[in-house]
């Protein structure tokens, strides 16, 4: 199973996608952002491919601003 990022314009929304994944119980982990993402943030989320929906659904319902970065290939 390949992780996929979230990533983030602050550290604020990075660290806020963390407790927010935390209190969901989606399993997801603070990693560095791929420079290739463009993320304004070097922070990023990855969580695993069949957490992606829901973690996205927890945090748009916590209105955390985020990014899907989908590598290349």
């Amino acid at each position: 199973m390949t992780p996929r990022i979230f990533t983030f314009d602050t550290t604020h929304h990075a660290l806020w996608a963390e407790e927010v994944a935390a209190s969901a119980g989606i399993p997801a982990e603070v990693v560095p952002a791929p420079p290739e993402a463009g993320a304004r943030c070097n922070l990023a989320l990855a969580t695993f491919d069949e957490e992606v929906d829901r973690l996205a659904g927890a945090l748009g319902g916590a209105e955390v601003p985020f990014r899907l970065f989908a590598p290349p290939g």
